[in-house]
């Protein structure tokens, strides 16, 4: 089975005491906890910012070995000028994620599209081709249009997978196009059968390919409980 990365997209949520974290661990030490308990998050503060190298330098200092940070990228490619002539805001924003690559701590990088962005090939493709052609990334459509095979297979030319996101409004096919699986469970409530069928679901991705699942962060720490069973059962055998 190949490695897989279970997390939340975020981790500094005070309100995860005392059921996720210990209930005196300070707020400067959450992400120390964090990582002992999930080997992956998923960071949304890249999408409105450009994170300081030191900051950086400071997260791959206080986590293992093994851990690895997934960025959402930033808006300016994403929603404002919505894939069209990014190349330099791609670079730059590749360049700033370089404290995490040298610490061998980044994953891929997460491109979330508007909702109102509709399939558009052309678009798609010019934008597939200032990737760096090394660095893994995901994205996220969130316009029905785009699940078909045309883009797929543009996709799969350029290793980039389709990440697989499960909430209440969108139903995003389990289809894989890179070498890696990407799902991101955003349901606000999971039962124990549906965590025990997701648990089916990444085991029998990872016979073929790396994987990368997050669960929904919210004030409450029941995504981060159920990440941390899900990796403790994946990982147990």
């Amino acid at each position: 089975m190949h490695k897989v990365h279970v997390g939340t997209s975020g981790w500094a949520y005070p309100s995860w005491k005392p059921d996720f974290y210990p209930a005196k661990t300070p707020s400067s030490k959450l992400l120390d906890y964090y990582s002992t308990q999930l080997n992956c998050v998923e960071v949304n503060y890249t999408f409105r910012a450009r994170p300081a190298a030191k900051t950086l330098q400071n997260w791959a200092a206080v986590t293992p070995d093994g851990f690895t940070f997934v960025t959402k990228a930033h808006q300016r490619i994403t929603h404002i000028k919505r894939l069209n002539d990014v190349a330099q805001d791609v670079d730059a924003y590749f360049a700033a994620l370089q404290p995490l690559l040298h610490a061998q701590k980044l994953g891929p990088v997460l491109f979330q599209l508007p909702p109102n962005l509709k399939a558009d090939a052309e678009r798609l493709l010019g934008f597939l081709k200032v990737l760096p052609k090394d660095a893994p990334a995901a994205m996220e459509f969130r316009h029905e249009s785009w699940f078909n095979d045309a883009i797929y297979s543009l996709m799969r030319e350029h290793n980039v997978a389709l990440c697989i996101a499960e909430s209440e409004e969108l139903t995003v096919p389990e289809i894989f196009t890179a070498n890696f699986a990407y799902y991101r469970l955003r349901k606000a409530n999971y039962s124990a059968e549906e965590i025990a069928q997701i648990e089916i679901k990444l085991r029998a991705a990872a016979q073929q390919r790396e994987v990368y699942a997050f669960l929904k962060h919210e004030d409450t720490p029941e995504g981060a409980i159920n990440a941390r069973d899900l990796l403790r059962k994946l990982t147990s055998n």
